[in-house]
């Protein structure tokens, strides 16, 4: 298995494909990645050469934010909206969801397990 900024990446899969595994890399990122390196993309990642692979490593320190410095990048967008207390900062801070979806229905990945009210009436109760 390949390594590349400390990820194993796939050996048994076409080197375009095997440069998804970074975290921020997609397919069209991928695909120049490969040929600004002059690799060919249908190449499979375990025949990838030191040589290849440290060009690919330099390419990606010098040129792109990707992995931990693009995971910390995005952690420090997040803190700055909670800081100065945005309507986005207080939905994160809240853990709810940002973008503008429901909350009545539909939430529970963003809200967790359903808390259960103690207390409340039911339709039955009513009659």
């Amino acid at each position: 298995m390949p390594r590349l900024l400390g990820i194993d990446i796939p050996g048994d899969k076409r080197a375009d494909i095997s440069l998804r595994y970074l975290f921020g890399v997609g397919p069209t990122l991928a695909r120049e990645i490969c040929e600004r390196a002059n690799i060919d993309p249908a190449q499979r990642a375990r025949e990838l050469s030191d040589d290849e692979l440290a060009r690919i490593a330099a390419l990606l320190d010098n040129d792109y934010v990707v992995e931990g410095q693009l995971r910390r990048v995005l952690q420090q967008n997040v803190q700055r909206l909670k800081d100065i207390g945005s309507f986005r900062g207080l939905r994160h801070r809240k853990n709810l969801p940002v973008r503008g979806q429901r909350t009545r229905t539909n939430a529970r990945t963003r809200k967790g397990p359903k808390k259960t009210v103690a207390g409340k009436k039911g339709v039955k109760d009513l009659r």
